[in-house]
């Protein structure tokens, strides 16, 4: 059983947003039953009144996440009745549903209920800080004009005008307190339902599940030129000022590692590169390693034929290439055999990984477990191969 959760961060998207998402293939290819869901998000999904609520409200924060673990139980429960294994069952990812995916694996009420599980461009190693979201959960109280007794009417406002409310206490507290927006509406560490700490490392008195990883992502996650043609010519001293405001006077010390590591590579690709979610996903591998279980890590290179290749190895590409939908996904891949045959590829690793931990046997080269000492990263493209972290140099650029 393949359970698809949908990326969109904490905050958007649906479980059918685009025909990337598509289970009919995969399912056909490798007898398995593709379930996909919908959860509470944003601020309905985890606004943290546990704080102004007491125990009526003290999971108020993840329902977000509960719903998932809800859909989850409801799969072990019934799915044998659709012709599912609900004693092997995989969640999976991209983006936002990556970072969901590494939550889940992380949750208690998870144990039993998941086997395998699989991030793509998207990782997490904690949630947000209590001490913050139940702040935020004081202020949005306060926008709506109710007090703590008040609190069950925060459940009559129609979900719209609540959500103008909850962004409105957002943006307050951000100017009284220093709390940021982007870090509130998600999961909340509070250490009951999502470990406080980091996951995997034991530091809760949580027991999460133990299960095989596989964590993937793209060469160029959010390439900047994919709606500006202009910066495809874009020179490594451009690329320095425009990383200056985000890196400041790390900025052309971090260009110039990254095109030391990557001599081949335009400044423009070193850009994409550097912007990309590779030191995030090293972090989360490192940390599940902890738990003894395999962990297999991907970096997916494949570039499209489209708008004059400059779209490149762009965030959510290689969803429809795991899925068998690269022919679907035409605005994504153009299409045709080239495609089609690395994505016979990954999805034959996909379905093994599902079946039994372990993602070889099929069309792949050899793809070996990951270590920390030696990064070894399967690289997904028309040629693919393991490497042993073969940007860890230019990574080091990156620490603060």
């Amino acid at each position: 059983v393949l359970v698809w959760l949908h990326g969109g961060g904490f905050t958007n998207g649906s479980g059918i947003e685009q025909d990337g998402y598509h289970g009919e293939n995969i399912s056909r290819e490798g007898d398995i039953v593709f379930c996909s869901i919908n959860h509470r998000l944003g601020p309905i999904g985890f606004s943290d009144l546990s704080g102004v609520g007491g125990e009526a409200y003290k999971d108020s924060g993840n329902v977000g996440m509960l719903d998932i673990i809800a859909a989850l139980r409801w799969v072990h429960d019934n799915i044998a009745n659709f012709g599912g294994d609900p004693g092997n069952v995989t969640v999976m990812g991209q983006s936002g549903g990556g970072s969901k995916v590494c939550t889940v694996a992380a949750m208690p009420a998870a144990k039993g209920l998941i086997h395998r599980a699989v991030a793509l461009s998207g990782s997490t190693v904690g949630a947000s800080d209590q001490v913050m979201t139940r702040k935020v959960g004081e202020y949005i109280l306060r926008e709506a004009g109710l007090t703590a007794s008040q609190l069950d009417k925060l459940q009559r406002i129609p979900w719209r005008e609540y959500l103008d409310i909850a962004d409105r206490a957002c943006k307050k507290c951000w100017e009284d307190q220093g709390i940021s927006m982007r870090r509130t509406f998600g999961p909340v560490a509070d250490d009951r339902n999502i470990p406080a700490g980091v996951f995997y490392s034991g530091e809760s008195h949580l027991e999460s599940p133990v299960v095989p990883m596989i964590f993937c992502t793209t060469f160029h996650e959010w390439n900047p030129n994919r709606a500006d043609a202009a910066l495809e010519k874009i020179t490594q001293d451009g690329v320095i000022e425009k990383l200056r405001s985000q890196y400041g006077d790390k900025a052309e010390s971090i260009v110039k590692a990254f095109a030391k590591n990557f001599p081949d590579k335009t400044p423009m690709e070193l850009w994409a590169m550097i912007l990309s979610s590779r030191q995030r996903v090293v972090e989360a591998a490192n940390a599940k390693l902890k738990q003894g279980q395999p962990v297999y890590v991907a970096w997916f290179g494949w570039c499209p034929p489209l708008f004059n290749n400059r779209m490149r190895a762009f965030h959510c590409s290689d969803i429809c290439f795991w899925f068998k939908n690269t022919d679907r996904m035409v605005t994504h891949t153009g299409g045709g055999k080239v495609p089609r045959a690395l994505s016979d590829k990954m999805s034959g690793a996909l379905l093994n990984f599902m079946r039994t931990g372990d993602p070889n046997g099929g069309e792949l080269p050899v793809w070996p477990k990951y270590t920390e000492e030696n990064g070894e990263v399967m690289i997904l493209n028309n040629t693919c191969g393991a490497r042993n972290d073969p940007d860890r140099e230019a990574r080091k650029s990156l620490e603060v």
